[in-house]
């Protein structure tokens, strides 16, 4: 059921004569009667310098010359190139991701239902550098209205969501993806762990990645849901009334992370891969 939302390689080969540098299968889902949500204020501006800039890890350095290379004679030789390693030379795949958060050490006080109605049996798990939980995704239609996203392709369709864009209004759910965080109770308060609008996320779903970001609340003791372009990227069905995944669907977002302005989808993804390499690195 939908529950309504408010809102980062070796050095290259030395040369003798010195060179210069160049420069989970998709399940339907059934609409449902939601429950109207609260919208949450985040508790004031990121200082500048705790943001992390956009990145993109695991670029290949450029060749550098070797000092000393030895001068004409039996000495001289030209060294085999080392070969990248390939842990840093290919991109992080689901498989890693889920094998980093394969052991959940719980965060939160309590549990929480995957929809309205159903067992409360819900973790949220954290790591030094991120939390996670593993749930099913309800299609987050939420924000401004578009062709399929509007009153008419989802009876639930609100015209906000709890994140604003850079110019002030609702997130577009149909051309950004995010994810929506459960609003801060007894059971969890994702502000005390680092989450917060802008915020970004690796979402998986059998062999893909999607990277997205925090950009809707819901209800307190609800979650899993996510906006129809994370559904649209993981190849999940996104019509709202149907769409969705019932389970399997892992939720990672990074601690301390920030994408501005929100709406930024490149920066989004560019960062995701950055920190999705350093957490299953270790590092």
């Amino acid at each position: 059921m939908r529950v309504h939302s408010v809102t980062l390689i070796a050095a290259g080969a030395a040369l003798l004569a010195p060179t210069s540098l160049p420069g989970a299968s998709a399940a339907p889902r059934s609409g449902a009667p939601r429950t109207p949500h609260p919208v949450v204020a985040e508790a004031g501006p990121r200082a500048e310098g705790d943001r992390l800039r956009p990145g993109r890890g695991g670029r290949p350095r450029p060749p550098v010359p070797r000092p000393g290379a030895a001068g004409p004679g039996p000495s001289a030789h030209t060294p085999r190139p080392e070969r990248p390693r390939a842990d840093e030379d290919r991109a992080v795949t689901a498989a890693d991701l889920l094998a980093r958060v394969g052991a959940c050490e719980p965060v939160s006080h309590g549990l929480y239902r995957s929809d309205a109605g159903r067992p409360a049996d819900i973790p949220v798990c954290g790591t030094p550098d991120a939390v996670f939980w593993k749930a099913d995704l309800d299609i987050d239609c939420d924000g401004r209205p578009g062709a399929r996203c509007n009153l008419g392709t989802d009876p639930h369709f609100s015209p906000a969501t709890a994140y604003s864009a850079s110019g002030g209004g609702p997130l577009d759910a149909e051309r950004l993806p995010y994810i929506v965080v459960p609003e801060p109770s007894g059971i969890w308060d994702h502000r005390e762990h680092g989450v917060h609008g802008g915020s970004v996320a690796a979402v998986v779903h059998g062999d893909r990645v999607r990277y997205a970001v925090v950009g809707d609340v819901g209800p307190r003791d609800v979650i899993g849901e996510a906006s129809y372009a994370t559904a649209e990227g993981l190849g999940i069905p996104a019509d709202p009334r149907s769409g969705g995944a019932a389970s399997d669907v892992t939720y990672i977002v990074f601690k301390d992370s920030e994408v501005r302005p929100i709406e930024d989808r490149a920066a989004a993804e560019r960062t995701g891969e950055e920190l999705a390499r350093r957490f299953v690195s270790g590092g």
